[in-house]
């Protein structure tokens, strides 16, 4: 499920790599949610983000589903109505719901999802009332959270916890709503995971500054490649080079994935994932 669009991590990898035992779920860059919709509901977890428009359309979603709904059946596809519902958004005079639906529909009436600028191209509005209903049913037992990425780990990091992270990446945060994502905040980042009680699996665009602030003890570092889905528009096949970053084994859900039978050729497991790794801490 992606009910809100943005850059789409590849959830299919991240969910294969979750470790196999842990008590809480932990989603400190929540974006679209778009790992959390995927993997399985776990009984303890947390969405968090810093976009206070973001976390409001998440709890109306959570608590006034059809409240929302009804707001955003008034929502036209257009350029003027974009740029009302833009304006609009910087006045502290809108309900909840309002409020929410106009940030829902920038959303989805935008270029990229990037809320900032008109994507001209048409949407259907009510077909996503659906998917609002089903992110509600999703939401019912999830705890939802607007803080600081280094407050939030710290209240909830226990060793039974699991943080997964999808920051800004490195230098491309102006192009995320909010900003204000800088070379600190990455540093603070590396930081505060790499000192926590619980696990932790992060997903970084492949630079040097990255590979090098991880470069410690304990910490795995791999390389995978992803279409990058907007550049489809222009270069079809178009790769994107990802750093999946660890403090813990991530190929044990990984082996669990292969699955033998008497009739099956021999595979080396530990070959297949070895040559996946970068850099192994220690």
């Amino acid at each position: 499920m992606s009910w809100v669009g943005g850059k789409k991590a590849p959830r299919e990898e991240i969910v294969k790599r979750l470790p196999l035992n842990y008590g809480r779920y932990i989603e400190v860059f929540g974006g679209g949610g778009w790992v959390l919709f995927h993997k399985e509901p776990d009984k303890f977890e947390v969405y968090n983000d810093f976009n206070q428009n973001l976390i409001n359309l998440y709890r109306c979603v959570k608590e006034k589903p059809e409240e929302l709904i009804k707001w955003l059946e008034f929502s036209l596809d257009s350029r003027a109505d974009f740029e009302y519902m833009t304006n609009r958004l910087k006045d502290d005079d809108l309900s909840d719901c309002q409020r929410a639906a106009y940030y829902y529909s920038l959303i989805r009436y935008s270029y990229a999802s990037g809320v900032d600028s008109f994507g001209s191209q048409p949407h259907d509005m009510w077909k996503n009332f659906p998917l609002i209903r089903a992110a509600h049913a999703r939401l019912r037992n999830t705890i939802i959270e607007n803080k600081d990425f280094e407050k939030l780990i710290g209240q909830y990091d226990r060793p039974i916890s699991f943080f997964y992270c999808d920051p800004p990446y490195y230098n491309t945060e102006d192009y995320y709503d909010g900003g204000g994502f800088g070379k600190d905040d990455h540093e603070r980042l590396a930081n505060t995971l790499c000192n926590m009680q619980g696990k932790f699996l992060l997903s970084y665009n492949d630079c040097p500054e990255i590979r090098e602030l991880y470069q410690r003890p304990g910490i795995l570092i791999e390389c995978i490649t992803r279409i990058n889905n907007i550049a489809q528009r222009y270069e079809g096949g178009k790769q994107y080079s990802e750093l999946l970053i660890s403090n813990y084994d991530t190929s044990e859900r990984m082996k669990s994935y292969f699955q033998f039978s008497l009739f099956d050729r021999e595979i080396d497991v530990d070959k297949i994932l070895s040559e996946k790794i970068i850099y192994r801490g220690g």
